[in-house]
């Protein structure tokens, strides 16, 4: 809970509707009140900066956690909290998606591997393999506790059948749609992600290359990891003139602008759903986005907006191109869309799972 995206914001969600304390091993508590909510985490177990270790000690922390029948029932949300099923019952776990590195983006993250050197390249492979090996077995271990499961897509819901054996109900993740508004066409265009390479936002930065006349804002929030570093460094480093990048920003600021841009831009690879294509169309913007993953499930193609296959800059250009024809004519379409993932359906269908009655 230290780097805000839209797994954390479901997280916080869950706890405002029904009461719940948090426990993760990490927070930052001035991000949490920045995003509108003003809930104290309770930390488990400090844990290191640095994947793979970060990720490594938080599965442990979670596996070892016993709250000893403190509360009625626990909700685990997240991937690498999931050991957090193994003493905590009667549990459900909320699944944004299994483990992408360990499975569905193995061969990607294997791939992108790459230190200095053929001989290092190959050991450090090999590593990899050891560390997905010891943790598939894990992640199945832990998975096997969970009393329900709960996905955030379709997409989810197809990867859980077939990593885990196990069936999954789906509740699409909340939007406070209400929390937004619709204003004219700024002169910008909008990308909201994680400054992680899954993101792909050097196809952000490049089709913008390609239009010198055009402005787009990229707020790319990150974790203080090298990974994310040197990735953010990198798009920094070779994003043109018209390409800004923001830090953190508040969720009134963010709302603004949503409020105020052309369209929204996301380029995410087989994304698990796309929580921020949702508030795009919840102010009535029309969103460009791979036609991959949770996308397929949110944006409607021509009528929120534009899937592209096989995304790449020239793609993204050409649809710009076509939405600047008529950015407003996709509002009506992407605000009514919005609603079906407002953040009453989110909680109601929680409720509903667990068979809350407060």
């Amino acid at each position: 809970m230290d780097n805000i995206g839209g797994a954390e914001m479901v997280t916080l969600a869950l706890a405002h509707a029904l009461k719940a304390d948090v426990y993760s091993c990490a927070a930052n508590h001035e991000k949490i009140k920045k995003m509108g909510f003003d809930i104290a985490v309770k930390l488990i177990s400090p844990i290191a900066t640095k994947p793979p270790f970060r990720q490594q000690m938080s599965a442990r922390a979670f596996a070892k956690l016993d709250l000893n029948k403190q509360y009625d029932r626990y909700i685990i949300s997240g991937d690498w909290a999931v050991g957090g099923l193994v003493h905590n019952k009667p549990n459900l776990w909320y699944a944004h998606g299994p483990k992408r590195e360990l499975w569905d983006m193995y061969e990607y993250t294997r791939s992108n591997i790459v230190p200095d050197g053929k001989y290092f390249k190959n050991l450090h492979r090999y590593i990899f393999d050891m560390w997905v090996r010891y943790n598939r077995y894990l992640d199945r271990r832990y998975v096997a506790h969970a009393d329900q499961i709960v996905c955030n897509s379709k997409t989810v819901q197809a990867r859980i059948k077939k990593y885990y054996q196990r069936d999954a109900t789906v509740i699409y993740p909340p939007t406070d749609v209400k929390k937004y508004h619709h204003a004219p066409a700024g002169d910008y265009w909008l990308a909201v992600n994680r400054t992680s390479p899954a993101k792909r936002i050097e196809i952000q930065t490049e089709a913008f290359a390609r239009m010198p006349d055009k402005k787009l804002l990229i707020v790319a929030s990150y974790e203080d990891t090298e990974v994310f570093q040197k990735y953010r460094t990198h798009i920094n480093d070779t994003k043109p003139e018209n390409v800004t990048l923001l830090d953190h920003v508040s969720q009134a600021e963010l709302i603004e602008l949503y409020a105020n841009c052309r369209g929204f831009i996301t380029t995410a690879r087989e994304e698990d759903f796309g929580l921020t294509a949702i508030e795009a169309m919840a102010a009535g913007k029309p969103v460009i986005a791979p036609n991959e993953g949770g996308y397929r499930e949110s944006v409607v193609h021509t009528e929120t907006g534009i899937l592209i296959d096989d995304i790449d800059a020239q793609k993204v250009v050409a649809a710009v191109e076509t939405i600047e024809q008529d950015t407003e004519k996709y509002v009506q379409a992407s605000t009514k869309r919005a609603e079906l993932f407002s953040t009453e359906r989110f909680i109601a269908g929680i409720k509903k799972q667990i068979g809350y009655d407060k």
